[in-house]
């Protein structure tokens, strides 16, 4: 005897409108956390109810900003997520680094490491490597580029001094913000952070670029050297 699934196909479709029709009615904000990734998934997954699975995907990691933290690896493991619902999971993170990226190129000058930080939180904040950033800059202090130098331990700090020179070179800079994450949540800087700092200082100002700021971000707060005056210390 088949089985009639027109009540199931019925459910989660009106449940899905139903869900769809609260956030556009009050936002992101006034859904659960299990109803964000819900809503999520229910573009990725067609034809099941994503309830259980987006429930399921908050308790293993702990909360929603955790879920969007985990690696592809990670995400996999869970039963139930595909390898394409896991690269679209990971996709809308890195989608919504890139739109903040869009929008201070377009509109904002990085005047302040306040502004800094709050872009460089959305891109490597919350990363589980350490990655270093170069961000070049024209005579008004606007973004011409933000581009990832490095993933992993930064510690080859010569060839990070060639790269960022060159990298300044190519996109005309007229400034520099250098910017790296500690995934250990420790925001003091290493002596390394120190001696890479000064020496990319003073490769840049052979090319007559000036090394604005060293940004280092973790643990959500963010470490000067120029607040700190530590962008001339050897």
């Amino acid at each position: 005897m088949l089985k009639n699934t027109s009540n199931i196909k019925l459910h989660y479709e009106g449940h899905r409108k139903r869900l769809k029709d609260k956030f556009f009615s009050n936002g992101l904000y006034n859904l659960a956390d299990y109803e964000v990734l819900e809503l999520v998934l229910t573009y990725v997954v067609l034809r099941k109810d994503v309830k259980i699975l987006a429930k399921e995907l908050i308790f293993n990691f702990g909360s929603l900003k955790q879920v969007f933290d985990a690696s592809l690896k990670d995400l996999i493991k869970v039963k139930g997520v595909s390898e394409n619902i896991a690269t679209f999971i990971v996709f809308l993170k890195k989608f919504a680094s890139f739109y903040c990226f869009l929008d201070i190129k377009k509109k904002s000058v990085l005047d302040s490491p306040e502004k800094v930080y709050s872009y460089l939180m959305s891109s490597i904040g919350t990363e589980q490597v350490e990655k270093f950033y170069i961000l070049n800059l024209n005579s008004k202090n606007e973004i011409l580029s933000c581009l990832e130098l490095e993933s992993g331990t930064v510690n080859k700090t010569y060839l990070n001094t060639r790269k960022i020179a060159e990298l300044a070179l190519k996109h005309n800079a007229v400034s520099v913000i250098i910017a790296h994450n500690h995934p250990s949540g420790i925001l003091v800087p290493s002596k390394n952070d120190v001696h890479s700092t000064y020496s990319i200082k003073k490769a840049l100002e052979i090319i007559d670029v000036f090394l604005l700021d060293h940004i280092i971000v973790a643990n959500n707060k963010y470490f000067s050297f120029k607040e700190h005056n530590l962008l001339c210390k050897r």
